[in-house]
């Protein structure tokens, strides 16, 4: 089998398990430079081919990028062949990361700098909800109950779908912006010259937007949702809310924010200080 047609039938098993485009790219990018590699037709790969490109390749990367490729050859091969070239090779553990947040000042200097009104309600939005980059760009216009303050988010990580709070100071712009789009016969909530928008522009947004408050962390788009979760720790707010605010599946996963709650630690006393 040539390598077109390999990677045509992954796809096509990919999109029959509905997952998402961003999965789709990575698991056939994956295959693809497994290939590349090797120089052997698909059918030919074995485990040492597997090994080999892992040793060569994603040693001196991050666990994660190594996890991930094991996963995309695994999927596609037990998909294609029915076997598994990765079976016996020990997977990394994942590297547990605390990730940066923004404190209370720093997200209102951030809002503040975006002079852009589209593109400080598209940020503000984030940081109020929680959302995630995908889960932003994918509104649409009937997923807002403005009399009910509620936005459905339709088959979101995990495919599924849960309700977050219209946040009272957007409500208005948001609702002027729904009956814009719906009047346009715009299938989406936010949308630029080209249509739908990508993770890019927004992570452009963010990028120049902390750059012009003075913002030296090292922030992305998906660092408004952990600030949104960390905030709502430090105020007191139930765990179990929060992991049902987010749409984690696991507590676990939740409480990573335990671990990053500035607020929380400042308030724990020295030992000596109780002396």
């Amino acid at each position: 089998m040539q390598k077109e047609e390999f990677l045509k039938r992954i796809e096509t098993e990919l999109k029959i398990s509905k997952n998402s485009s961003h999965t789709i790219r990575n698991y056939l990018q994956a295959n693809s430079k497994l290939l590349d590699f090797s120089k052997k037709l698909p059918e030919e790969i074995t485990i040492e081919d597997v090994k080999n490109f892992v040793a060569e390749n994603l040693t001196e990367k991050s666990s994660s990028s190594e996890i991930l490729f094991l996963a995309a050859i695994k999927y596609a091969y037990e998909s294609i062949f029915n076997k598994n070239p990765t079976e016996n090779i020990k997977r990394p553990k994942k590297e547990s990361k605390i990730p940066v947040v923004l404190s209370k000042d720093e997200i209102k200097k951030l809002l503040d700098s975006i002079t852009n009104k589209k593109s400080k309600l598209m940020i503000s939005l984030i940081y109020a909800c929680g959302l995630r980059v995908s889960e932003l760009i994918n509104l649409k216009p009937q997923d807002f109950d403005f009399p009910g303050k509620t936005i459905h988010i339709k088959q979101a990580k995990g495919k599924k779908d849960r309700i977050a709070n219209i946040p009272e100071f957007l409500s208005k712009s948001l609702q002027s912006l729904s009956n814009f789009q719906k009047q346009n016969n715009q299938e989406y909530l936010f949308t630029g010259p080209k249509g739908k928008l990508s993770s890019r522009n927004l992570q452009k947004i963010v990028k120049k937007a902390a750059k012009k408050a003075g913002i030296e962390k090292d922030i992305h788009v998906h660092t408004l949702r952990h600030s949104f979760a960390t905030h709502l720790l430090e105020s007191g707010t139930d765990i179990r809310y929060i992991q049902e605010l987010l749409g984690h599946s696991s507590l676990s996963t939740t409480q990573l924010y335990t671990h990053i709650s500035q607020e929380q630690l400042r308030k724990v006393k020295s030992p000596l200080d109780n002396l």
